[in-house]
């Protein structure tokens, strides 16, 4: 297997030292690498779309984040394998490169690439809204483009301070949820004054039409609804290419992922159906977390939970930008982007990777403004199942990687895939029955994005074969690079 070469320490790129395009740097530190792996898994989804799964599961929902916490967890264990034994910032792009030909790597790392710069556009509209409602003199779409431009600043820079500002963000994420469970849990047993005993309690799990109200198969549907807030937990294997210890890193996060997934999905979702009744009005009305907030009598609920929604958005930006330059980076190194997406700056910055990746942001904010109901609807809703298409790579590659790392460098298996291959292949296949089930989805446009996504998916792999077939294959002995 290839090896990924020790990356110097930030301001020693390879080569002479300073000398642009040289190189990323290992300018991340071991507490930046922490926070990303933690708040990777807290999306601003968690707090703004539980509403509608609670709402159509009940406190059902609780098993429909279980059922797909329990998928992230395994394909995470995958990945998490494969990146220990080779960090690189491609991560699962570049290892379907080596297990499963060119077209894989070329088509996953673009369809990726995608997902991101389109959710770049999502997340600045959503903190452009919070923005304007605080500042009403600046417009929304000023917005946009005043948070773009800042973090887009903050990237540039250099890989530690696009870790710093991550570190910040996120720990305001980990300490807000975190809180809120805390005092959530007390109220809900009792020990914290000044609640409603009749409102909150375990009683609200099945007093309301019971745990399933609207029946088993409403735990699917709120698959549907939640598995996309859970998108984001692979950064940490992406970034640990940055890293001064790279195995490590993707040991420690791969190692904590069920902990992280547990507390601040199940644990703050738990506490949320259990202060108020599935289907209190103040649930659909003003968010779950408002209303759960509301409930406490906490004053000022709904900007508290603004700044925090801002601050999930804002990490989403900065975690989404740096992902996608990444990828672009790693897609330009293997020969699958332009070149020019793999020179680095003296501080070890991919300059063109990440401009090209907030101007298709910039353009598809444009979009959202101009064309909210056609183009960027297409942009959203294409790019909308890629997270099911990247876990399922992902399970294809491990199949192959496994063998290819035991026969070629055993000694890197620090982390092992639980039951290999059976757990791969049931992980393989829920996640082909989750896509199946979502085309039969017509009330919350699951059969839209599937076909979208698969027709985006469908020309991006013609290009790879077409381009594959041009160059007539990489040569024998030639192997993936970063």
């Amino acid at each position: 297997m290839t090896t990924q070469p020790t990356l110097p320490k930030a301001g020693h790129a390879h080569g002479a030292p300073g000398e642009p395009g040289s190189g990323l740097q290992a300018g991340l530190k071991n507490r930046h690498l922490s926070m990303i792996a933690i708040g990777g898994v807290i999306g601003a989804g968690l707090f703004v779309g539980s509403s509608s799964g609670i709402a159509t599961a009940g406190p059902g929902i609780l098993l429909s984040y279980a059922l797909v916490g329990t998928l992230v967890v395994l394909v995470m264990r995958m990945l998490g394998e494969m990146s220990a034994a080779n960090p690189t910032s491609g991560s699962f792009s570049a290892h379907a490169d080596r297990a499963l030909g060119r077209w894989a790597g070329f088509s996953i790392g673009w369809l990726y690439w995608f997902f991101w710069v389109v959710v770049l556009a999502v997340e600045a509209t959503a903190g452009a809204s919070i923005l304007e409602g605080w500042i009403p003199a600046v417009p929304q779409w000023g917005w946009a483009l005043i948070v773009m431009v800042v973090l887009t600043a903050t990237n540039l820079v250099s890989v530690g301070s696009y870790g710093e500002f991550e570190f910040w963000f996120a720990g305001i994420k980990v300490v807000a949820i975190g809180a809120f469970i805390v005092v959530g849990g007390l109220a809900v047993f009792g020990v914290l004054p000044g609640v409603d005993s009749e409102q909150a309690g375990l009683g609200n799990l099945t007093g309301h039409g019971g745990f399933l109200p609207n029946g088993p198969g409403a735990i699917l549907t709120g698959v549907l609804l939640v598995v996309f807030s859970f998108m984001g937990s692979e950064i940490a294997t992406l970034a640990a290419g940055e890293s001064e210890d790279p195995q490590r890193a993707v040991t420690k996060s791969t190692n904590s992922i069920i902990w992280r997934i547990g507390v601040f999905y199940l644990g703050s979702i738990f506490v949320v159906v259990t202060l108020l009744p599935w289907d209190s009005k103040a649930i659909a009305e003003q968010g779950s977390y408002v209303a759960a907030l509301d409930s406490l009598g906490i004053a000022h609920a709904g900007q508290i939970m603004n700044f925090i929604v801002l601050t999930s958005v804002l990490s989403c930006l900065n975690s989404g930008l740096y992902t996608a330059s990444r990828m672009a980076f790693s897609l330009g190194r293997r020969g699958d982007a332009p070149k020019v997406f793999a020179k680095t700056t003296s501080r070890g910055v991919p300059l063109a990777a990440i401009v090209a990746s907030v101007v298709f942001g910039f353009v598809a904010v444009f979009f959202n403004y101009k064309f909210p109901d056609s183009v960027f609807l297409f942009l959203v809703n294409s790019s909308g199942a890629v997270a099911l298409f990247v876990w399922l790579v992902i399970c294809f590659s491990q199949l192959r990687m496994r063998k290819i790392i035991q026969a070629e460098s055993p000694e890197k298996l620090v982390v092992k895939m639980w039951l290999y291959p059976y757990l791969t292949w049931a992980t393989a296949a829920l996640i082909v029955f989750v896509l199946g089930y979502m085309l039969t989805d017509t009330e919350h446009d699951g059969r839209e994005t599937v076909l979208l996504s698969l027709l985006v998916a469908a020309v991006v792999l013609v290009i790879a074969v077409v381009k594959e077939r041009i160059r007539g294959g990489r040569p024998a002995g030639v192997k993936a690079l970063d």
